[in-house]
């Protein structure tokens, strides 16, 4: 059986937008205008695919510099130890090596830049190697400004597609990427959130 990190916690952090889900289940039927235009996967009969959406209260400036950030994912991503980005320029099809801390089970990850779009606010990643069970493992997260009573607001949506580990079901599967990726998306709120206090230019409510 794939293994379960934060499950409990990361629950509390992001809601899950399910790709049957019809647009109302979006606020103002953005979310799912967003997912429909830019999250397209089509998951086979072995695997399994699920978004996730995170409202942080700092602009999107601030939250898209950490989320493209390919060579450094530990800014934001409490289970990454290292990376080291192969080669000296950062380009579509650069690869990147990642460790895992304890606690998952992983090791290590060997990660391909599939799409980074600094207007359209777009970053597709795909495994390609490593010690794990994700195999053939995607996912596209994109960055969009919001605006609440004036102060500047981000919107992240997260989505993926991956194989369904032999002696798992989909929904063992999905529950496991998702808490995981709950609590990437926890993270990047309270790193973007800490800056966002930090910048004059951009003001946050207290």
């Amino acid at each position: 059986m794939v293994g379960l990190v934060g499950g409990g916690a990361a629950a509390r952090g992001a809601g899950r937008l399910g790709a049957g889900d019809p647009p109302a289940v979006a606020s103002g039927g953005g979310e799912a205008d967003h997912v429909r235009r830019l999250h397209r996967h089509a998951p086979a009969d072995h695997q399994c695919s699920s978004t996730l959406v995170k409202h942080i209260k700092a602009p999107v400036h601030l939250v898209w510099e950490l989320v493209r950030s390919f060579d450094q994912p530990q800014r934001y991503k409490p289970f990454v130890s290292r990376c080291v980005v192969r080669g000296d320029q950062l380009e579509i099809g650069s690869l990147r090596e990642v460790n895992v801390k304890t606690g998952l089970p992983a090791t290590t990850s060997t990660e391909r830049l599939e799409q980074l779009d600094d207007d359209e606010h777009i970053l597709g990643v795909k495994f390609v190697g490593g010690d794990h069970r994700l195999q053939n493992y995607s996912s596209i997260i994109t960055v969009h400004p919001e605006s609440i009573d004036g102060r500047p607001r981000t919107l992240v949506i997260e989505s993926f597609v991956v194989d369904v580990p032999e002696g798992n079901t989909k929904d063992e599967t999905c529950y496991f990427v998702e808490a995981v990726i709950k609590c990437n998306l926890t993270s990047l709120a309270e790193v973007s959130e800490r800056l966002a206090v930090q910048s004059p230019t951009s003001p946050l409510e207290h």
